[in-house]
């Protein structure tokens, strides 16, 4: 059932949010262990990491960048879906990605720690590409590029990434889950295919 729309600009919030996150843990180091998604943690209980990982953040260009990305494209993308009903797709989407992280970490064997908006921040992209295909970004400011193009782009990149694992340090599967999540709400959700929205 469709959540009744409203629109209450909580992309403030969410922005809000991560901003007080990043400070608290720039004054107190320790939290980011209790925020981040640590697989050793979360086998122990830990699981409000799934959450938590989202809003916390590696260093002050992590931050910016991805609340850049979340206010240019989560606004109008908000408008679109209503409020509520994009709280709970940042939120599910990104909850998924961090799920879906874990499990690859725990069958490779890897204990790094994941933190960042940057799977939900996926899903929020794929999201303003399917509703407003013809939007056009401008990369650097000075290229003009449709936002699927963008998108889907980005999206080859991160694959190419984490299958020769250039750009280590980089939770290139994370932003892919995050795409996947975003692609299989708007089609069970909202019945859109994103594939026939950027190419209608």
């Amino acid at each position: 059932m469709r959540i009744p729309y409203t629109f209450g600009r909580f992309i403030y919030g969410l922005i809000a949010v991560n901003v007080v996150v990043f400070f608290i843990q720039r004054n107190f180091p320790v939290t980011s262990y209790y925020l981040a998604m640590i697989p050793a943690l979360v086998r122990e209980g830990f699981l409000w990491q799934f959450v938590t990982y989202m809003f916390a953040h590696g260093g002050f260009s992590h931050i910016l960048f991805n609340m850049l990305g979340l206010y240019i494209f989560g606004f109008q993308v908000e408008r679109e879906m209503g409020s509520y009903e994009f709280l709970l797709y940042y939120l599910a989407t990104g909850i998924f990605a961090g799920i879906a992280s874990f499990a690859v970490y725990v069958a490779m064997g890897t204990e790094a720690a994941l933190l960042g908006a940057s799977g939900a921040l996926f899903a929020v992209e794929l999201a303003f590409a399917a509703y407003f295909p013809d939007a056009v970004v401008y990369i650097f400011g000075i290229v003009p590029v449709r936002a699927p193009v963008l998108v889907l782009g980005y999206t080859a990149l991160e694959l190419f990434f984490s299958v020769t694992g250039m750009r280590a340090g980089v939770a290139h599967m994370t932003h892919l889950f995050g795409f996947a999540a975003g692609w299989l709400y708007l089609m069970a959700r909202f019945r859109i295919n994103p594939w026939k929205s950027f190419f209608r």
